[in-house]
């Protein structure tokens, strides 16, 4: 492998402020804040607006369409044949 050609690839902590929940994963995102783990060290923070822990699919929260009232609704307005 050449050297210098990639990133620099290490552990960084995402953070969903709106949910208060980060997880700590690897990466080649930096940043200039940086926070102290559960274990002691310190890691680069990288602020997200959006995690599973507040996305509306994975909490549950999503909207669902319902397509069969929509369908029914346009037959009897013009007609199902």
């Amino acid at each position: 492998m050449q050297q210098d050609k990639h990133p620099d690839y290490h552990p960084v902590v995402f953070r969903d402020r709106a949910a208060g929940y980060a997880f700590l994963t690897r990466s080649t995102a930096t940043s200039d804040q940086s926070i102290e783990w559960d274990d002691g060290e310190t890691y680069p923070v990288v602020d997200v607006e959006i995690s599973s822990e507040s996305h509306p699919f994975y909490t549950g929260k999503a909207r669902t369409v319902d397509s069969e009232g929509r369908v029914a609704a346009f037959e009897r307005r013009y007609g199902g044949g």
